[in-house]
């Protein structure tokens, strides 16, 4: 018998994996951690597997554009991160209705905690309101087998599916084992049909479908292998997606013995088989993260069946609804359901592994960023304006930290530039500058700019156009020459853009030239009306230094200007200011020296 093949695999990469392996065809997406390498790793491959891969300008044009593949009978793939969806609710919700002919998967990664998101939404709700099947995978290997699997679910059911991976699932690695690679793929063509033209007759008719679709899924869903009980006596854990690591880990390192369900698929429910599972126990515990998608589920049907079983989880308190759960949290929360009180739980407590704290680590922009650059020219040109500067969603959100404290406002992607021309209306007079970034631009900044054209909002716009989407990982965008598989492609100016969204005030500028930036930040600020300014310099990321600074101690004054104001991670004060190697070279330090100390030396003379 051959062995399997395995290849140690991220999470995302095991997605991606499982996609190639389900003979996809079409995939789209926009970045945004945690799901962001799913589709890097399936561009990565396009040209060798023959599949188109592209990364969209946001994510409702990324579903609509898989939806239209779909339609024709190709497998598509479309990756998110959870805020994203959203953004493609519009689509998702009346695509429930139409269906599709082709499987068409959604991978839509939840941020527990947060680590790197704005909120906490649980995709499972959200696919509970769309009355959509999702899949909750645990480890990358079910990751992997369950983008398969969707593949194959949806086409039986004519339904987008949602493959809800956590952050902890997208980015921890497995030895995976692999699965064949398909021989053919499925024939494309779009069959012209009244049912792909949604109108309120249809919508109600689909609507009954939809809701009749949901018994079926549920019996489905309790004949797979992502769903599995262990009956050990009669106290029961149900749990689901990443929480079964913990709590199978919890059980292991306490030496307790309970009957276990994992649900792998949340929604809807498996009932049949959650009711074989009540049936044999006296009292349950769920545990899960986020909202109790399964624990209100299990209660609903534990009272419509007259079921005398106790349970308990997030509405009583023993599960938190917010942040990520992890084995010592599990760990305590078992020790409450068990009843373990004084001895039996400090001893239990005891044989638990406590590391010590982590140190705070605040993130900051990297060394040379030339959004600080920008912070800096725009708070130094205005402070005598008392200015409200309005944030967005990327690196530059970072310009709320200290020492710059450049934004006072951030809400969700694009929201700088409508959020600046709402203040506008209320408070007149005063100054509103919103800071966006060149992909979150393209992505919705667009719309907000022309709106506040149309209606004449004062306000100023500026660009941060770094020539690509840094926060994610790097991703192009249509700003940019290149497509995610590595092609040329046609580069949108932005400064063209801007001009034919009817903006009258444009200046274009040097990031790194303070004195350019603090003029513009002046002149636009006193423009009647919307003004936009586009702040260029590359991704210092992408760039290889060839010169650093240094400080003349000689000159060095001590004002700490540079070391206050900046904050920038090369500059540092020991006995006397000193730049280290994390320099790059950008110079905007040596610009704000009021004592020139700062001089530009080769990197091979430091």
């Amino acid at each position: 018998m051959a062995v399997a093949e395995k290849m140690l695999l991220m999470g995302n990469e095991a997605i991606a994996r499982g996609a190639v392996e389900a003979g996809v065809q079409v995939v789209t997406g926009y970045p945004g951690t945690p799901s962001s390498e799913v589709l890097g790793t399936l561009a990565h491959f396009a040209k060798e597997y023959g599949y188109y891969a592209e990364w969209s300008v946001n994510e409702k044009v990324a579903l609509e554009v898989a939806a239209g593949a779909a339609y024709a009978g190709a497998r598509a793939l479309v990756t998110m991160k959870q805020v994203g969806l959203n953004v493609a609710a519009d689509p998702l919700m009346t695509l429930a209705y139409i269906g599709v002919k082709g499987g068409l998967v959604l991978v839509v990664a939840d941020d527990p905690g947060p680590h790197s998101s704005q909120n906490e939404q649980d995709t499972r709700k959200f696919a509970q309101f769309a009355k959509l099947p999702v899949l909750d995978p645990s480890t990358p290997q079910e990751a992997k087998d369950m983008t398969v699997a969707a593949f194959e679910l949806s086409e039986q059911l004519g339904l987008p599916v949602i493959l809800r991976p956590t952050t902890r699932t997208c980015h921890v690695c497995q030895d995976v084992i692999l699965g064949p690679l398909p021989l053919t793929r499925n024939e494309c063509r779009f069959d012209k049909n009244p049912g792909w033209v949604i109108l309120p007759g249809l919508a109600y008719k689909k609507h009954i479908w939809l809701n009749q679709k949901q018994k079926e899924i549920s019996r489905l869903f309790s004949r797979m292998p992502f769903n599995r009980a262990e009956i050990k006596g009669k106290t029961g854990i149900i749990t689901s997606g990443v929480s079964y690591n913990y709590v199978v880990e919890a059980l292991e390192m306490q030496g307790w013995e309970a009957s276990l369900l994992k649900i792998g698929t949340p929604y809807p429910l498996p009932e049949d088989l959650v009711l074989e599972f009540l049936s044999r126990v006296e009292r349950v515990l769920v545990v899960e993260e986020q909202e109790p998608v399964v624990e209100d589920q299990v209660i609903h049907l534990a009272w419509r069946h007259s079921l005398p079983v106790g349970m308990a989880g997030k509405h009583n308190g023993l599960v938190p609804r917010e942040g990520e759960l992890d084995v010592d949290k599990v760990t305590a929360i078992l020790h409450k359901f068990f009843g373990f009180v004084g001895m039996k739980q400090a001893a239990a407590s005891n044989t638990a592994r406590h590391a010590p704290d982590l140190p705070l680590r605040t993130p900051v922009l990297c060394a040379g960023c030339p959004h600080r650059a920008v912070f800096y020219g725009f708070k130094e040109a205005l402070k005598d304006y008392d200015p409200v500067f309005t944030g967005d969603i990327g690196c530059y959100t970072l310009g709320v930290i200290p020492p710059l404290n450049a934004l006072d406002t951030c809400l969700c992607m694009g929201a700088s530039v409508t959020i600046a021309s709402g203040l506008s209306r209320v408070e007149q007079g005063r100054k509103y500058v919103a800071f966006l970034g060149d992909s979150t631009f393209f992505h919705t900044g667009v719309a907000g700019l022309i709106n506040a054209v149309y209606n004449r909002a004062d306000i100023t716009l500026v660009i941060l156009d770094n020539g690509t989407t840094a926060m994610t990982g790097h991703q192009p965008h249509p700003g940019i020459e290149r497509n995610a598989t590595g092609d040329p492609a046609r580069r949108i100016d932005i400064a063209g853009l801007v001009k034919g969204c009817g903006v009258d005030y444009i200046r274009e500028v040097d990031a790194y030239n303070l004195q350019e930036v603090m003029q513009a930040a002046r002149e636009a600020v006193e423009h009647k009306g919307p003004s936009v300014v586009i702040a260029r310099r590359e991704c210092i990321a992408l760039v290889k230094p060839r010169t650093r600074y240094r400080v003349n101690t000689g000159a060095c004054i001590e004002c700490l200007l540079c070391v206050e104001n900046l904050g920038c991670p090369a500059l540092c004060r020991e006995e006397k200011v000193v730049i280290s190697e994390k320099c790059t070279g950008c110079g905007v330090c040596a610009q704000v020296c009021p004592a020139g100390a700062i001089e530009e030396v080769s990197r091979h003379e430091v």
